[in-house]
């Protein structure tokens, strides 16, 4: 399976300009960065970087994202919830513990 595009969005626009590193080589990326808390780094041969924002997924859900037939059917799922296509089971509380 091929790997998805890394630029999904052409779109860019300009955050900061001619930013430069401190003595240590970081750059203060600051409102950039806003909402994300990971990133996968990319750099071409140019030395352009692209920082992708990540989730973590804890490793205890892992497997429905290496289980396609069962991440198919749950997206399926919220899919049809969405579309308001649901049936009414009655209430399941009394099989609830406390």
């Amino acid at each position: 399976m091929p790997s998805p595009p890394i630029v999904r969005d052409a779109n860019f626009r300009l955050v900061s300009e001619f930013a430069q590193p401190d003595a240590k080589r970081r750059l203060s990326l600051g409102e950039a960065l806003a909402g994300a808390t990971a990133y996968n780094i990319y750099r071409n041969s140019l030395g352009q970087l692209i920082l992708d924002p990540v989730k973590a997924v804890p490793a205890s859900e892992m497997w429905l994202y290496e289980n396609p037939p069962a991440l198919a059917s749950v997206k399926r799922g919220l899919r049809e919830s969405a579309e308001g296509k649901t049936v009414y089971r009655g209430s399941f509380a009394k099989h609830a513990e406390e």
